[in-house]
């Protein structure tokens, strides 16, 4: 076997039959739900628990990573709405129309993300906005937070619908 052929072996380019691709989207998920705005959730239960200097941190944080999304977003937000959303349009292409697999768990898990990234901008700038703090600020993550897990459980939901449907149709109990 020559090197590619073992590579393209290990990486199996059938999405949904790979265990890699349900470990990638189980990681994202879990990620997107920990880091909220960038700050990771553990700091925002510490502000919450102990109040003082971890409060202070979490605001730190937050304005930190508030203010940076939104420069991006001013900067840059139209260049990267237009690359995001030819993207998502070629995932989709190629994925529903050409029928690539790869393409359809990318464009699965783009979609989702996108909506969360749109999200954070919207509670990034609502934050900024507000000049929250305290406990206002603390309920405008939590909620953040339960919004992106909402959205990752209804996502998991449909691409394991889909994967399930596209391995009982190509695998070998299709006709």
């Amino acid at each position: 076997m020559s090197f590619y052929q073992n590579v393209f072996e290990l990486i199996d380019m059938r999405s949904f039959s790979n265990l890699w691709f349900w470990i990638a989207l189980a990681v994202l998920w879990s990620t997107a739900s920990h880091w909220v705005l960038g700050v990771p959730y553990d700091m925002v239960l510490r502000a919450r628990r102990y109040g003082g200097q971890a409060e202070q941190d979490l605001e730190d944080m937050v304005r930190i990573n508030t203010n940076r999304l939104l420069f991006i977003a001013n900067v840059s937000g139209l260049w990267l709405l237009g690359l995001g959303c030819f993207l998502l349009t070629a995932f989709g292409v190629l994925g529903f129309f050409y029928a690539l697999e790869i393409a359809q768990a990318l464009f699965l898990m783009g979609l989702p993300m996108s909506i969360v990234g749109l999200l954070s901008l919207s509670t990034a700038r609502l934050i900024h906005q507000e000049s929250a703090n305290g406990e206002l600020l603390r309920r405008r993550l939590t909620r953040h937070r339960l919004y992106v897990q909402i959205i990752g459980m209804i996502s998991i939901f449909v691409t394991a619908l889909w994967g399930m449907y596209q391995n009982l149709s190509i695998g070998p109990l299709s006709s």
